[in-house]
């Protein structure tokens, strides 16, 4: 996990690989989150992320229902009554307002950026990635911008087209309906695109340079059927069933088009972009993102997030104010870390499990002094220090999968890492992690790379139109 503990990152379980290799004797207390390598924009951020639309709460004109019944059935037509009542806004370009999560606020779909990255990181998380099934560019587009006008609402509070009820009884309702009642709960959803994608509609010359395939780190094992995507779609939101409920509705809108490959319910956040908070905790009892990015450090959120016009060439253009996302699932031996003495595991970490605080420090946020840690503690290793600068920004979920068959939990950290250039984020801060102690306590077994495009700016614009637009065929 890279938990990368100070100015580049939060306390992930992610960068550290799963090395079976035991832990050298320590002595000295380390001890928790690595807010390493990447930061999460904290709640600030919102605002790059979403800005134009208070809310997404327009909807612009579509055909009627009777016109429409794609999607598997339900067409998508606008102007339904909102499941959840009135909505209230998330301040764009700052942090929640304090009750924002108690009120189920909305936040700001159109923006610079796409909400769920920059913006405050919710209770809950639905991660999914796609395989695209069509091989009809203009069926796909179309997909892509039914899929935008499902999220403007969504995200608003509001049902999908005409609802779950109320419409033509031999037809399928156009909203799956487990969200009625409910609010808006800050749900955010935001899409990438993965490297295979690239082989398909012609788009291979508009593939950046940044979007590599990940290589293979020491002691990962990966689950091809965990793993990669042609698309991913991040849903996060306060409501566990209010996140469940936008990626079910988008994948049956998708029916025939594209069929969901893999995903992962997250809970628990294990890493925040919102400083003032308290530091969140990962399963194993370590806070997590002590230094990870908040929403509000603009000026890091240009060197290390987003997409700038120098990052990019003529036919990568389409990724200015984007970013690249690194999903790893990442298994913790709990059984085996809860029978590590509370020294060991300080001192694996390099902070201290109560207070949070680096070795030598007293406090959590105390700038730590990475050569009292051990050579392989985790905070030190993935420090941006030690990496030359890296920095991300990290936004990862606990998870419990059930057993393994063997009475032990599957369980660990669902890693979500936001960057600039993964080459010189998350894969630079990886290899670094080898020597990681903490690798005997966890092992990578799912992971994926995406790109990330700019946000939707208004009504008329749609995910993906940066890249589709100007690459050879008419959007």
């Amino acid at each position: 996990m890279t938990n990368t503990d100070d100015r580049a990152g939060t306390p992930d379980t992610t960068t550290g690989t799963a090395d079976t290799t035991a832990a050298p004797d320590k002595t000295d207390r380390t001890g928790t989150a690595d807010t390493t390598a990447t930061t999460d924009a904290t709640a600030a951020s919102a605002e790059a992320t979403n800005s134009a639309d208070a809310g997404g709460a327009t909807a612009a004109a579509a055909p009627t229902r009777r016109a429409l019944i794609g999607w598997g059935g339900a067409g998508l037509v606008l102007g339904a009554a909102g499941a959840g009542g009135a909505v209230a806004m998330a301040r764009a370009g700052g942090d929640a307002e304090p009750d924002a999560a108690a009120a189920g606020a909305a936040v700001a779909f159109h923006g610079t950026h796409q909400a769920g990255i920059a913006t405050p990181v919710q209770d809950r998380l639905h991660f999914a990635a796609f395989d695209v099934k069509t091989d009809d560019r203009a069926e796909f587009v179309r997909l892509l911008k039914d899929w935008t006008e499902a999220a403007r609402r969504m995200t608003a509070g509001k049902a999908v087209g005409e609802g779950a009820y109320g419409g033509l009884p031999e037809a399928p309702p156009d909203d799956t309906g487990e969200a009625l009642g409910l609010k808006p709960s800050r749900l955010t959803l935001t899409v990438g695109f993965g490297p295979s994608l690239f082989t398909r509609f012609g788009l291979a010359a508009r593939r950046p340079e940044a979007l590599v395939e990940l290589p293979q780190f020491a002691g990962d094992n990966l689950d091809a059927n965990r793993s990669g995507g042609d698309l991913c779609v991040q849903a996060c939101a306060d409501d566990p069933q209010v996140a469940v409920h936008a990626i079910r509705n988008l994948a049956r809108i998708g029916m025939g088009k594209v069929v969901i490959r893999w995903s992962q319910l997250g809970f628990g956040k294990t890493s925040s972009t919102t400083p003032e908070a308290q530091t969140p905790r990962n399963l194993m009892g370590f806070k997590d993102g002590t230094r990870n990015i908040a929403g509000t450090e603009t000026d890091r959120l240009e060197r290390f997030v987003w997409v700038g016009a120098k990052d990019t060439d003529h036919n990568s253009a389409w990724m200015t104010g984007g970013s690249y996302l690194v999903a790893r699932r990442i298994r913790m031996h709990v059984e085996t870390w809860d029978r590590t003495s509370l020294q060991e595991q300080e001192d694996i970490f390099g902070r201290d499990k109560g207070e949070g605080a680096p070795v030598g420090k007293a406090k959590e946020r105390d700038e730590p002094f990475l050569k009292a840690m051990l050579p392989d503690a985790h905070v030190r290793l993935a420090h941006p220090d030690s990496n030359g600068g890296a920095t991300i920004l990290r936004r990862g979920y606990s998870f419990t999968d059930g057993t393994d068959g063997l009475g032990r939990l599957d369980a660990g950290l669902f890693f979500l890492a936001y960057q600039r250039d993964v080459r010189k984020g998350f894969i630079a801060v990886q290899r670094n992690l080898a020597t990681d102690a903490l690798n005997e306590y966890i092992q990578h077994v799912g992971s994926a790379v995406f790109a990330v495009p700019p946000g939707v700016r208004d009504t008329g614009d749609w995910w993906g139109r940066t890249l589709f637009s100007g690459s050879g065929q008419e959007a």
